[in-house]
């Protein structure tokens, strides 16, 4: 029965966040959903800061400190390990929906584009999705959301040590899903001052966290492998080619 309960709530989560992924794209890109960035009751300007940073930094705090492999160990003492990973994903999606939930809009234009450039840039905002979701399932989007971890202990097995691998896009930049998160903030046809608040901000918190915080961890985790990579492969904007050697490139975890 616990073994279900645990499949279950892995099962759960990972829909839960689907559902919050997917109406964050609509409330980014102001499509058809009750509340987008730049709807809502406008509120005077050191309210509205105040509360949107509020936000953004308590999203912003869940990331840096669930991720660390110290906070893993931490969470693991009171929660099985096989739903640690689902529990992160959780509270993402809990702090990405109370951002959503009580954002405020900025909503002075501060560019628009016209007809022709909307279309290009509405491709790219797209394509930026398109990477993101192919980032994720390059390295076993599963695991990455906690749904093979439930699954595993849910059949009785042990999780299996697998090599960390640089297939696909991971030979082009380090980090595609963030790569793909970054054209969708700042491919914008209408952007507001609200949402160029939030891309300036997300943007400035990727930068800082792969930098310092996830490039560090990866580093002690699988050391001069990692560093070979880093040496390789760009972090986040694609600047050359993959070099032959990186095709079946694998670092043992």
């Amino acid at each position: 029965m616990w073994k279900f309960l645990v499949l279950v709530y892995g099962v759960v989560v990972f829909c839960f966040f689907g559902v919050t992924w997917g109406y964050f794209l609509g409330f980014l890109g102001a499509f058809s959903v009750p509340k987008g960035i730049n709807s809502g009751a406008i509120a005077p300007l050191p309210e509205t800061l105040g509360i949107d940073l509020a936000c953004l930094a308590l999203f912003f705090a869940h990331h840096s400190i669930m991720a660390r492999a110290r906070a893993k160990r931490a969470i693991s003492r009171f929660v099985p390990h096989a739903i640690e990973r689902s529990t992160y994903v959780l509270v993402a999606s809990l702090a990405t929906a109370l951002l959503m939930a009580l954002w405020r809009p900025l909503p002075e234009v501060v560019w628009h584009a016209g007809d022709a450039a909307r279309i290009v840039v509405l491709l790219v905002f797209w394509t930026g999705v398109v990477v993101t979701l192919a980032g994720s399932q390059m390295i076993d989007g599963l695991q990455l959301f906690g749904v093979r971890q439930v699954v595993t202990y849910f059949r009785g097995r042990l999780p299996l040590s697998e090599p960390f691998r640089a297939p696909g896009l991971y030979r082009l930049v380090r980090h595609p899903m963030m790569t793909g998160m970054l054209m969708t903030f700042w491919a914008a046809p209408t952007m507001t001052q609200g949402r160029l608040l939030l891309a300036v901000a997300m943007t400035a918190y990727i930068l800082a966290a792969v930098k310092w915080l996830e490039e560090r961890d990866l580093r002690k985790a699988l050391g001069e492998d990692y560093e070979h990579y880093q040496r390789e492969v760009p972090m986040l904007i694609p600047t050359r080619l993959p070099r032959r050697s990186l095709r079946d490139h694998e670092i043992a975890k």
